[in-house]
């Protein structure tokens, strides 16, 4: 097969698709901000980094835990709801809306990527997809769920999973890509 004639990858012609950052001035005053308090190995107060979070236009719900040397690309296209928990080193790389219901932990190292490219395009431009976790949703250490994915009320993904496709309700979930193991059964 000849290769000489075939659309070849330019990334000198990278576009950003339909990606917004929001306005510059935060964007700018962002990147220190998540890098010293939110990045950082200091334990600062959650009180204060949900206060940080709201004020760079973050929607967040009352008791927050959000531990040390944690990523968050876009405070402005973050929503999270009650009583959640975001571990240590978790990346949430949201050029695109993350929404976390109430109850949602995050377990360390754990990515949650809302972008991703078009490999299709010669230009290798963003293909971005919104995250949902519903209310009671646990993502295991080290697990990532990919761009568009949704994971329905109490589903888990287990330690070092990928989410491809949506994760359907209290049904627990585990591989690279990740396929239904059991049922989740809460006792009291």
């Amino acid at each position: 097969m000849e290769t000489s004639n075939l659309i070849a990858s330019d990334l000198s012609k990278f576009s950003i698709g339909d990606y917004n950052g929001g306005t510059k001035w935060k964007i700018v005053l962002w990147y220190p901000i998540n890098y010293f308090i939110f990045n950082s190995s200091i334990p600062w107060p959650n009180s204060f980094k949900s206060w940080l979070l709201r004020l760079f236009g973050a929607n967040i719900g009352a008791g927050l835990i959000i531990k040390p040397r944690v990523i968050i690309k876009n405070p402005q296209k973050l929503t999270i709801g009650d009583n959640c928990w975001i571990g240590e080193a978790v990346w949430i790389d949201n050029l695109d809306d993350v929404a976390l219901g109430n109850n949602v932990c995050i377990s360390q190292g754990a990515m949650l990527l809302t972008g991703n490219h078009d490999y299709n395009k010669f230009d290798f431009p963003y293909r971005l997809g919104t995250i949902i976790l519903e209310d009671g949703v646990w993502i295991g250490a080290k697990s990532v769920v990919c761009p568009g994915i949704t994971c329905l009320s109490h589903a888990i993904l287990t330690v070092n999973s990928v989410a491809t496709k949506n994760l359907e309700a209290r049904k627990i979930y585990s591989g690279n890509p990740a396929v239904y193991i059991r049922d989740r059964k809460i006792i009291n």
